[in-house]
């Protein structure tokens, strides 16, 4: 269905690949559409319930391709942010469904982007997460000014933005950047486990929850105590809160649809 990217479903779980793997997934014109399709099918599709987004071959994502960005001259880069990759990073934090990084290399500049807009990543032991744009004399861009800060606070950020520095999984792991590092080998089934579980999750609340943590970082306490309320109040109408219920009554594990 795409030429970049693979695209499968699999028990409840959608696993969006970047397959450019001869050019380490570097992000071309091409991609970046195919990604805002994929991403607008596993947002409509109710049999999908959790999201998992690696690369193919060595690395995760190099970021932009230079080539092509050297091949169009002179282009608007605002307006390719905002054409491009803009409405993926969008599109990620607004999908009412949990999206797991599987960190298998070097994720760098808007391949950083891409791996920190996710809401968890599992690394492997060799990856790398780099913040490239300022090798090339560029300034963060895909949502890295929004959220580098936010996970190591702003010191760090400023330091790891200006420098360029290369972040190898372990440290990365110590600074919040990602959420477990696993040996290379065992990636696939330690994000598949993870993925396994929030399949069968109630992901109306999980949907919920991501809204409610993206709202936080803006809101007062009094705003969020309000927002929770509403956001409760819905979750009390799911089918999964009545079979939550239920299963907790009749001691058995609850068996959520997602609804």
């Amino acid at each position: 269905m795409y030429e970049h990217l693979l695209y499968e479903i699999n028990n409840g779980i959608a696993t969006i690949t970047l397959n450019r793997p001869e050019l380490y997934n570097a992000i071309n014109t091409k991609l970046t559409f195919e990604l805002q399709d994929a991403l607008k099918q596993v947002a409509k599709d109710a049999e999908v319930r959790v999201v998992v987004l690696t690369g193919a071959g060595k690395a995760f994502c190099s970021g932009q391709d230079l080539n092509e960005a050297a091949e169009l001259g002179n282009r608007s880069l605002s307006e390719s942010l905002h054409k491009r990759y803009n409405p993926v990073i969008k599109a990620m934090r607004n999908l009412p469904k949990p999206i797991i990084c599987g960190l298998n290399g070097v994720a760098a500049g808007a391949g950083c982007s891409l791996a920190l807009a996710c809401d968890v990543i599992i690394a492997s032991a060799e990856a790398s997460l780099t913040e490239a744009f300022i090798n090339i004399g560029l300034v963060l861009d895909s949502g890295s000014a929004f959220f580098l800060p936010r996970m190591v606070g702003s010191l760090k950020a400023f330091e790891l933005s200006t420098l360029g520095t290369k972040i190898k999984a372990e440290e990365a792991l110590q600074l919040g950047l990602v959420n477990q590092v696993v040996a290379p080998e065992n990636l696939t089934a330690a994000v598949t486990t993870l993925a396994s579980r929030y399949a069968i999750a109630p992901t109306k609340a999980i949907g919920l929850i991501k809204k409610m943590l993206n709202k936080s970082h803006a809101a007062t306490l009094d705003q969020m105590l309000d927002y929770e309320a509403y956001c409760q109040e819905i979750a009390g109408h799911t089918q999964d809160f009545r079979e939550g219920i239920k299963a907790f009554r009749e001691k058995r594990k609850p068996n959520f649809k997602g609804q």
